[in-house]
């Protein structure tokens, strides 16, 4: 995985602590999100990452759960067009992104 794909992995492992503490909220805000950028995504790859979000989101939490902490091509597509925008605080946000830093100190080839 990348630097960048790491990254995302860690805000969603945070972002999957707020679902399982708050699914109906966190759904909810995801849900919103999604048909807003669906509205703005009229064809393309991005659509189709949408589309897939969308069938999680009617689906099962755990699905949700597990596309949000998996390491698999797949997750990391879905995460590039997440729908989970606004769920972490900017505080929060800048907290897991100095966490990561600091386990990953070390220069990556």
């Amino acid at each position: 995985m990348t630097r960048d794909q790491l990254r995302s992995l860690w805000l969603s492992h945070a972002v999957a602590g707020y679902v399982v503490r708050d699914p109906e909220r966190t759904l909810g805000l995801a849900r919103r999100n999604l048909d807003a950028m669906l509205a703005l995504a009229a064809r393309g790859s991005a659509r189709v990452w949408l589309s897939e979000w969308k069938q999680l989101l009617d689906g099962p939490v755990e699905a949700v759960l597990e596309t949000l902490t998996s390491r698999s091509p797949r997750a990391r597509e879905l995460r590039q067009n997440s729908p989970f925008a606004g769920v972490l605080s900017e505080r929060e946000r800048r907290e897991v992104l100095s966490g990561y830093a600091r386990v990953h100190q070390r220069v990556q080839p």
